[in-house]
């Protein structure tokens, strides 16, 4: 995936594109947010690492296909499209466009 041609989205560098190997994740920070960048089936996904239930990290928790749990509570997101899917969470989290670029894992802002 090359995140250059999205002209709506300013490219932020974050790691080696083998940071993040198939079936992990990390947490980096951009721009004074957390961001988790999972690698489900060698796609990336990236969240903002904070549930919208109780504001704690979400990458503690476990990853069931594309959906993270969160630790805390049990809440479940779709790492795609940050859709909070079980309650306790009610409200999104926030995705960010993610790809890998010159052998770089960049992490996109719109």
């Amino acid at each position: 995936m090359d995140p250059g041609p999205d002209p709506t989205a300013t490219w932020i560098d974050v790691a080696p594109a083998d940071d993040v190997p198939h079936g992990e994740h990390r947490v980096y920070e951009v721009d004074g947010r957390f961001v988790a960048v999972y690698n489900v089936q060698d796609e990336l996904y990236a969240i903002e690492d904070l549930c919208t239930h109780d504001g704690n990290p979400l990458a503690e928790g476990p990853v069931e296909g594309l959906e993270v749990i969160c630790p805390r509570h049990g809440a479940r997101f779709c790492l795609r499209t940050g859709a909070a899917l079980s309650p306790p969470a009610y409200e999104p989290v926030a995705t960010f466009p993610v790809g890998v670029s010159d052998g770089r894992i960049r992490i996109g802002r719109a």
